[in-house]
């Protein structure tokens, strides 16, 4: 690494354009990304007393809010090209505010904290989630630079001619990122150096002077943006101070006469309008300044805390938004974390849109707005990564090539390329076991579990058993295992993190003499079976809806330390509903898009006091209805993975 970032700033934003020009390239062509829905939610949680079951079914909107798990460069992407599917245009030039609370290069390592009865689990990064809790970057600061430009350049295109962005950041990167946002937004569209001064909370410096402050940056687009002006309200204390200096419209009656007599107050001659100096108004108190030490930072015992590391205080975000923002301007934040400004925004009658690369952060997020009974929103992702890594790695440039690598990992022999062009079959030696390998540009559900057991009765001569093995699935895969019920074919999943892997040739010889890939079972989710009642005079029907079983893939394959899975293992042996996060119910699926329109997650404690489970049955009131309901239980569980049962009543 050079001594100095000064020389390696052009080739950062050099390398940034050319990334930024692919993006623009890909928008206009059939390969543009999209966004998956994966549930619209209908805040309704589970309460306790007569109003249990109620179910909320009014799902008509002119504007979805969105929560959108997924990294966020891909996120924008998925913006600016519009999402037709859901209904929404290219956001490009319509977002009026945009917060962002990246990461500050800090070199801390965020892992994600499980609560459980029996202690906490820490949950490791995954390939994924590495970006957003792993605030450590391989080539340090330059890394970290070369991952904020480009995406820099995409919020420049989401926001509107009038809109602004805000830029929070710290002593760590805050100049370097300064620099950055003079390139690309114009050193003229400057406006403030925000400083968020914190009140003495403990820290014990004894070398330097206490850092007790964090950095905002704000700039606009054109010289024509939204900013509503605030004000800082006079204390108490000013008020019995200076009060009766105040005449009957709440202006300043006296001034300070410091060319004179400093310390002595005198009547002013005039009306305030010819003063050479603000004056005060009583009702309104001082226009702000770019000096905030009047917001403390978030504390554990705040009502609002959400148990989240970085979690910034409401009151932050509404100074941002009220002073950026008009009602009904859409907000966005692509760092969303635990989901501050989306919930301010809701308050504040502003529409948002919301990302986060971590899934325990978008849980959060879900339950945060859950809880304080927001509008429907839209909870997306995007579609899978494992396909964009394989896009981006420069080692394997073909699907059979992985598909090969994959096979022998697994510990198959791969057939040749004349017995199987496609090159995504293999064979366990010794055996009559049959490897089929999925392509990471697809989900594996049902068509490829069809071909599996086709290809097992007529590929070769035919074979005893068929492993396929995926890098995503359908989200009903449980389901389609279940309803094929067939004991000669077995779902396996390659891990997650096996591209980023093999990144080398030399890193896959070395996974292939250790033998460090772990391919795991499928989780999945039982229930037993639903009661359908008609209640109430016959104008309604009740369902009775009870979790039967949980089964999570092998603890080997998770992001957690050797310590933690003894743990893990004990509490899926005693109660496995126990690792559910949150589970919701649509009770009338159509097959397409999931509707929560009922929900109950851990912390909920509305219906029970145990803040470490969910609730495992309920009594859902819901519209009568003709003929069968096809009723969709989804179940997230603490690591966030999602699984569903579907059964028709």
């Amino acid at each position: 690494m050079p001594e100095s970032l000064i020389e390696v700033l052009p080739d950062i934003v050099s390398e940034g354009k050319k990334e930024v020009e692919r993006i623009m390239d890909r928008l206009e062509s059939p390969y543009k990304l999209g966004l998956q829905t994966n549930e619209l939610v209908i805040p309704s949680k589970d309460i306790a007393g007569l109003l249990r079951g109620q179910v909320k079914d009014d799902i008509k909107s002119e504007w979805y809010n969105r929560l959108i798990y997924g990294d966020n460069l891909l996120v924008m992407q998925a913006l600016l090209a519009g999402d037709e599917e859901s209904g929404l245009p290219s956001m490009r030039g319509k977002i009026d505010l945009i917060y962002i609370d990246p990461p500050f290069d800090s070199k801390a390592d965020y892992r994600t904290k499980i609560k459980l009865p029996n202690g906490d689990i820490e949950q490791k990064p995954s390939l994924i989630e590495q970006f957003a809790y792993s605030d450590t970057w391989k080539e340090g600061t330059v890394s970290y630079l070369k991952m904020m430009y480009p995406r820099l350049v995409l919020m420049k295109e989401l926001l509107s001619e009038i809109g602004s962005i805000y830029v929070h950041v710290d002593w760590h990167i805050g100049h370097y990122v300064k620099i950055l946002l003079d390139e690309i937004f114009g050193k003229n569209n400057f406006i403030n150096e925000i400083v968020w001064g914190y009140k003495d909370i403990g820290s014990r410096a004894v070398q330097y002077f206490k850092r007790k402050h964090d950095v905002i940056y704000l700039y606009q687009k054109t010289d024509c943006r939204i900013f509503n002006i605030q004000r800082q309200q006079l204390s108490e204390s000013t008020m019995q101070r200076f009060g009766s200096y105040f005449d009957e419209n709440g202006h300043i009656t006296y001034r300070w006469l410091k060319e004179n007599n400093p310390g002595v107050f005198a009547k002013l001659k005039g009306q305030p309008d010819d003063l050479d100096q603000a004056w005060l108004d009583i009702n309104n108190g001082q226009p702000l300044s770019d000096w905030w030490d009047d917001i403390s930072p978030l504390k554990s015992h705040f009502n609002e805390s959400t148990g989240y590391d970085t979690q910034k205080p409401e009151a932050l975000l509404e100074r941002i938004i009220k002073a950026s923002s008009n009602e009904n301007s859409i907000v966005a934040d692509f760092f969303c974390g635990s989901g501050t400004t989306g919930a301010v925004a809701e308050k504040l009658g502003r529409r948002w849109i919301m990302s986060d690369i971590g899934k325990p952060a978008c849980m959060i997020t879900r339950k945060r707005l859950v809880d304080q009974n927001a509008k429907l929103f839209l909870y997306q992702s995007i579609g899978d990564y494992q396909k964009e890594i394989f896009t981006s790695s420069r080692i394997y440039k073909r699907i059979g090539d992985l598909s090969q690598v994959v096979i022998t990992l697994f510990g198959a022999l791969p057939f040749t390329p004349e017995q199987n062009p496609s090159r995504n079959l293999g064979y366990i030696k010794n055996t009559k076991t049959l490897v089929m390998v999925d392509s990471p540009s697809r989900l594996t559900g049902i068509n490829t579990l069809k071909k599996a057991q086709e290809l097992r009765e007529t590929f070769m001569g035919g074979w005893n058993k068929v492993i396929v093995l995926g890098w995503n699935f359908t989200f009903d895969i449980g389901r389609v295992i279940r309803q094929l019920d067939d004991s000669r074919l077995e779902v396996q999943v390659i891990p997650p993190d096996l591209l980023d892997k093999l990144k080398t040739k030399s890193s896959y010889d070395k996974l292939l003499k250790n033998k460090q890939i772990r391919f795991s079972s499928l989780q999945y989710l039982t229930i037993k079976p639903i009661k359908r009642e008609t209640v109430q005079d016959g104008r309604y029907e009740k369902l009775i809806i009870e979790l039967d079983n949980y089964i999570l893939l092998s603890p080997d394959a998770l992001p957690i330390d050797d310590n933690y899975k003894e743990e893990l293992q004990d509490i899926m042996a005693k109660d496995p509903l126990a690792l559910i996060e949150y589970w919701s119910v649509d009770p009338d699926y159509n097959g397409e898009v999931f509707i929560s329109k009922w929900q109950d997650y851990r912390d909920n404690t509305g219906n029970d006091s145990d803040p470490y489970k969910v609730v495992t049955s309920t009594e859902l009131i819901v519209s009568k209805k003709e003929g069968k309901r096809k009723v969709c239980v989804k179940a997230v569980d603490i690591f966030g993975f999602e699984s569903v049962a579907i059964e028709e009543v």
